[in-house]
């Protein structure tokens, strides 16, 4: 992993100052074939690891180590940052630190600001990216910015001395240009980096939406340049390539789209903000075509099938389907265990990321897939079976599949050649005819979690865990919209089908067409056994529930909160989960005491990010939580119940319960009482792909034997967090 944070570890033993001491250091080393290929490809069948490891000690001075890897800096144009988002890398050797001051060298000064976003806390061993915002207001050409940083602990106050080197630039011409860092704040406050190629002409009348360019896994953007190199630039259209959140990130799920299309906003707004720029700048929410490789290939797939309205076409290259046909669950210990029907309810946590059940909504999409011949990594016939599926849904589905005989899984030119470009070409001129399909078919796992198609948007369904399905028709001068496990949707947007007053049939009864002739949104949800339109829709019709791997989409830093008296147990699963969140997804996290995170709430400033909250009926701020009846979980005498029934002592708990203060926010309890149990909740925080947990799950002590056979109940919550019959099992 690249920009790994260090990671401490309890002994569980002093070692021993007069004789030699014995630790065990057990390492597992399973073979990942997209890190290491095929061994067939080595002329080898046997699979080969090397692996080194390294331990040291830490000095406990200084108390505070600078994480260079983890600084986030702009390049600098023409003297100006490409982005305002400055971000300095801290891990706490030891103890409790708080960043409280910023404080720019005089030199400086004159034409610099830098202001602290927040004052932030480190947690023992913890390494966070201390948000500082840039402000300029002169031209800068010094190669470094230089300031100091005032932490606090309990005892005692230092000074941290910062430099922070600068890349400079000429503006971009016709015939020369450099591949630019920009930096935003994602989630309004984690300083994050990303990479342009600007356009060779400046803007025309029309403004075309840009390139958005999706890596492969491993590829870390900023610092490796390959893929950079092998995108084509553009006329008159920025090439963005996001990092994801890291070379890793969440396969361009979750977190990783979010952090995606933030880049692309970022990029108006960094335009926008000097008028030199204003030549070339983009659309506010602008529309975007989708290049992927690999890891990205997949993730085009994803994104152009999830946010449809918000893409004008697609290049995925050497993409797989999903994680379960790239990487099998065929060597799972479980599957000799469990009951079929609770394994059933665990995978509907992987519903949402089967990119091949979404393809209904790509028939109107242009789409150019790519895939070598000879791919030793992704076999080719992932990309052939998805162009298969699309065709099935339609035959005349706007895709074309294009097989380079003989190429490996990546080559230099896969996106340099006159077919691409081409294709390129024609999805810019498509982009601005707005003329709808006759018929299509929306499809939606979880609609928080998903955009609209032709203005439709599906906002809730019947039955939480399966999927929901609109498919709409038009002729003989009427709508007529079919649903398919669908509470709610919602129509908007004077583009879409409705927007010419039609009459609209909905399940053959016929809508008010007069509230659909305009622009506005309109919710139509069915009660009663009719559709009826909403007149004042809330936004909690969008639950972000369906898996608990939703905790990672945050608004702002995740707050894991534990104990005022935690056990050595849940302070390590607290700073393993923040360090795994850093490692994976560069999410900032900020550990609290459950005293701390309930004296915000009071105040109202928690916060929208999501929360984390660590331990059983000793974690004051769960038992408040739990006092309030938002879920089917209660607690009684500091007995857990589900549903009414009673939760094994010895058992944990994770389930997702409302955000106190954000309608968009999520917190994820992780209930245990003991802490072998509070162990096995650790285990089982989603921090990759592929982790089948849904909504709730209640494990028990035999899952260290027979894995998620010990799973003693699961399930997806139902409308507004209530008990789902059809998807639970306790």
């Amino acid at each position: 992993m690249t920009a790994a944070p260090s990671q401490s570890v309890e002994l569980p033993i002093a070692p021993s100052t007069s004789e030699p001491t014995s630790y065990d250091l057990f390492v597992s080393g399973d073979y990942e074939i997209r890190l290491f290929g095929d061994p067939i490809a080595r002329k080898s069948q046997i699979p080969e690891l090397r692996i080194t490891a390294a331990v040291e000690i830490d000095e406990l001075t200084p108390a505070l180590a600078l994480e260079e890897s983890h600084h986030v800096v702009p390049d600098f144009v023409g003297g100006w940052a490409f982005g305002s988002a400055l971000g300095v890398g801290l891990r706490s050797i030891d103890g409790w630190w708080t960043i409280t001051n910023v404080s720019l060298v005089s030199d400086i000064a004159a034409v610099f600001n830098v202001q602290l976003l927040k004052e932030t806390r480190l947690a023992p061993s913890q390494t966070r990216i201390l948000p500082l915002r840039l402000i300029q207001t002169g031209v800068f050409k010094g190669p470094t910015i230089q300031f100091e940083l005032t932490a606090a602990s309990s005892h005692s106050t230092t000074t941290i001395p910062i430099t922070l080197t600068v890349n400079h630039h000429s503006q971009w011409r016709t015939d020369a240009f450099s591949y630019l860092t920009a930096t935003f704040f994602f989630a309004t406050s984690m300083p994050t980096a990303f990479i342009v190629i600007p356009p060779i002409h400046k803007n025309e009348k029309r403004i075309l939406p840009p390139v958005l360019a999706l890596h492969g896994a491993g590829v870390d953007v900023i610092n490796m340049p390959f893929f950079a190199e092998a995108l084509p630039r553009q006329k008159r259209s920025w090439v963005v390539i996001p990092a994801g959140r890291t070379a890793w990130g969440l396969d361009w799920h979750g977190p990783s789209a979010q952090d995606a299309l933030a880049t692309v906003d970022s990029l108006h707004g960094i335009l926008e903000a000097r008028s030199e720029w204003h030549a070339w700048k983009t659309e506010a929410d602008s529309r975007v075509l989708l290049i992927g490789h690999s890891n990205g290939g997949q993730g085009a797939w994803y994104m152009a099938s999830r946010f449809p309205d918000r893409i004008i076409g697609a290049i995925p290259a050497a993409g797989y389907i999903k994680s379960q046909s790239y990487v099998p669950f065929v060597q799972s210990r479980s599957a000799h265990f469990i009951d079929p029907a609770v394994r059933a309810i665990l995978e509907t946590a992987l519903t949402p990321d089967d990119n091949e059940l979404f393809i209904s909504n790509l028939v109107d999409t242009p789409v150019l897939a790519i895939h070598g011949g000879d791919d030793d990594n992704v076999p080719v016939w992932h990309t052939r079976q998805l162009v298969d599926v699309l065709k099935t849904w339609h035959p005349n589905a706007n895709v074309t599949y294009q097989e380079d005989p003989g190429q490996p899984h990546f080559y230099p030119n896969m996106f340099l050649t006159r077919s691409v470009q081409d294709f390129i070409d024609s999805a810019f001129e498509q982009s601005f005819d707005h003329n709808h399909p006759a018929d299509f078919t929306l499809t939606v796992a979880i609609p928080s979690d998903s955009g609209s198609l032709h203005g439709f948007r599906i906002e809730a369904l019947q039955i939480p865990g399966r999927l929901g399905r609109l498919t709409v028709q038009s002729g003989d001068n009427r709508v007529i919209i079919k649903t398919s496990n669908v509470r709610t949707f919602a129509i908007g947007g004077p583009q879409t089908l409705t927007s010419g007053g039609l009459p609209v049939l909905v399940d053959n009864q016929e809508v008010n067409t007069n509230v659909l002739s305009n622009d506005a949104i309109v919710y139509i949800c069915k009660r009663d056994g009719r559709w009826q339109i909403l007149s004042n829709p809330t936004t909690s019709l969008r639950t972000p529930t369906g898996r608990l791997s939703n905790i990672l989409t945050t608004l702002g830093s995740i707050n894991i909160v534990i104990p005022d008296a935690p056990t050595p147990s849940a302070l390590s699963v607290a700073k393993r989960i923040a360090h795994d969140l850093n490692l994976y997804h560069k999410l900032d996290t900020d550990v609290l005491y459950a005293s701390e995170a309930s004296a915000r709430l009071q105040q109202g400033s928690l916060g929208p990010g999501n929360v984390v909250v660590v331990g059983g009926s000793t974690n004051s701020l769960a038992k408040a939580l739990l006092l309030q009846h938002k879920t089917p979980f209660s607690l009684s005498a500091n007995i857990l119940t589900l549903n009414g029934e009673v939760v094994d002592k010895s058992a944990a708990a994770l389930f997702l319960h409302p955000h106190p203060e954000s309608a968009a926010g999520l917190v994820l309890l992780m209930y245990a009482d003991t802490e072998d149990a509070l162990e096995r909740a650790g285990r089982l925080f989603p921090i990759r792909t592929g982790v089948t947990v849904p909504d709730w799950l209640v494990i028990g002590n035999a899952a260290d034997k027979i894995g998620a056979a010990g799973v003693l109940g699961a399930g997806v919550w139902g409308h507004e967090w209530t008990w789902n019959e059809a998807l639970s099992s306790f």
